[in-house]
């Protein structure tokens, strides 16, 4: 075997995925943004930038050369800096210049902003979701803000502007800014009301003591903090920097060694009497900052959704171009079923989440606020599976660094413990039905009927129904939480007239077996795939 055969053999491996319009070629997310009439040529843009062969080659970069944090300097002075590779920069910079961080408040799309700024979001995940973590902060920080209007006037026009500054200097001397949060503790986690960390009313403001065992992106300009107050607790916007320039009492102590999202840093974080402002009413903490914890998880649902089609996307352009005993992969009947169920899921998934952005865009609020962690719950969930089956298509390739899907499976299960784990999500479920008992029976009447256009969900509903009602409403909650989603995934579905709603209901409602490749879907496996990724 000579050298110049070595070198110029193919040896029957798919190319390099890269250079594809990441909205056009998928049908499913283009249909979505024409039903709901977004510009579609600005998508397509977009889509192109983030699927470019050197965009997502930064994601690569970003992740293989993870975030640092530097305490101190050469002489010894504190400086709590976190260095980032200019991968990492240039990831922010091209986010924040499409505006996912703050088009949805800028009126800059009266058509529905918020959804708009979804796809935006589901494309750009595609590329590297470590860096959409001050992204998707900073767009629902505004959300919280909101209770506090002279506060969020003050920062408002930083915080939307389509610069991305990461100097650390003082807010008001940068061309924009970014947000995050920091809300759980360490004896406390998802028990917010646990938490230890205390607020000294000092004039107009407060100093803040204590900790937080989760600081995403320690780097932010400011950050959303929930600290026990005289009269409870209480949310408070902390800027890194003091009114007078010098630097505020947060104390980094490390970052945290995750499993995945290596891009993005996550600290713990120490407060010595450190500044801050009021955020919405003394004592009503938990709901001024449920505002911002709303859109982020609708944003952790969206993002999910991107790294399904993303991992799919990715499998797809394999099989078509694998050859295994004579035919492609794409054409070996065992291995179209695998990758069209997945399509299908992909199908109903991302009908679903827009629809629920739709929903936020319109003002349904009882819609929104029922099926929000039932979405959460079923779409974040569902990603790791389809991850691993996209990943298992291509062999032993899958499970090396070499491929992006390595990163992308460590990835994928991080939406579903982020703004709240699935137990979490579907007791919030339980809390809504429960809190607005007519609002919740009229939204699921009616998602019902819409779903029973495509597929008879009346046995379904009717156990649903039956076991909310029952003593065992909170043991058997992942069971209605599931329930809610799969069949407003078909009302989705139903809604915008799709010829697979009948087939989702089928596969998925039946109560067959449950591993992707198992359904049967009557010829549907061409179409499928071919939206999933335009052949």
């Amino acid at each position: 075997m000579t050298r110049a055969f070595l070198e110029d053999a193919s040896f029957n491996q798919s190319p390099a995925f890269g250079d594809v319009d990441l909205f056009s070629t998928d049908k499913p997310l283009a249909d979505a943004a024409a039903r709901y009439g977004l510009d579609l040529k600005a998508l397509s843009a977009c889509g192109k930038d983030y699927g470019s062969a050197e965009t997502l080659d930064l994601g690569r970069i970003a992740n293989e050369n993870p975030p640092k944090l530097r305490t101190m300097d050469g002489k010894g002075n504190r400086i709590d800096f976190v260095e980032f590779h200019p991968a990492y920069h240039a990831l922010m910079a091209k986010s924040i210049g499409f505006g996912i961080h703050g088009s949805a408040h800028d009126d800059s799309e009266p058509a529905g902003p918020l959804t708009s700024r979804a796809v935006r979001l589901y494309l750009a995940t595609q590329a590297e979701a470590g860096h959409l973590c001050p992204i998707t902060m900073t767009h629902a920080c505004i959300g919280a803000l909101g209770a506090e209007p002279a506060l969020l006037d003050k920062w408002r026009g930083k915080i939307l502007s389509r610069t991305y500054d990461p100097r650390p200097l003082p807010w008001w001397e940068k061309e924009g800014v970014t947000l995050g949060m920091g809300m759980t503790e360490r004896q406390g986690g998802t028990d917010v009301r646990a938490n230890i960390t205390e607020a000294k009313a000092v004039g107009s403001h407060v100093e803040i003591s204590g900790h937080k065992w989760f600081m995403s992106a320690p780097m932010c300009d400011a950050f959303l903090v929930l600290a026990q107050a005289e009269g409870g607790l209480t949310c408070y916007l902390m800027p890194r920097y003091r009114p007078d320039g010098s630097k505020n009492g947060l104390r980094f102590q490390r970052l945290k060694d995750k499993l995945g999202n290596k891009s993005n840093a996550s600290s713990e974080v120490e407060f010595h009497s450190a500044y801050a402002e009021r955020v919405g009413p003394e004592g009503a903490g938990v709901r001024t900052i449920i505002e911002m914890v709303n859109l982020t998880r609708l944003d952790c649902a969206v993002a999910s959704a991107g790294q399904m089609r993303f991992g799919l996307s990715q499998a797809l352009n394999h099989i078509r171009n694998r050859s295994v005993f004579q035919r492609r992969l794409s054409d070996q009947p065992a291995m179209r079923a695998v990758a069209a169920d997945l399509a299908l899921e992909l199908e109903a998934q991302v009908a679903l989440v827009f629809r629920l952005a739709h929903a936020v865009d319109k003002g349904e609020t009882a819609y929104a606020r029922l099926l929000t962690p039932a979405v959460k719950f079923l779409v974040c969930k569902s990603t790791p599976q389809v991850v691993y089956e996209s990943l298992e298509c291509f062999g032993g390739n899958g499970y090396t660094e070499d491929l992006p899907m390595a990163r992308l499976y460590r990835e994928a299960p991080l939406n579903a413990i982020w703004e709240g784990s699935g137990n979490v999500m579907a007791l919030d479920v339980l809390r809504a039905a429960a809190r607005q008992p007519e609002a919740t029976l009229e939204t699921v009447s009616a998602l019902v009927r819409t779903a029973s256009k495509a597929y008879d969900v009346g046995p379904l509903a009717v156990t649903l129904e039956r076991t909310l009602k029952s003593p065992d409403a909170e043991r058997r909650a992942r069971f209605l939480c599931e329930g809610l989603a799969r069949i407003a995934a078909l009302a989705a579905l139903a809604e915008a007239n799709s010829p697979f709603a009948e087939l989702y209901g089928d596969a998925r409602l039946k109560g067959g077996l449950t591993q992707f490749g198992t359904a049967d879907l009557s010829g549907a496996e061409t179409a499928l795939m071919d939206r999933a990724l335009a052949a």
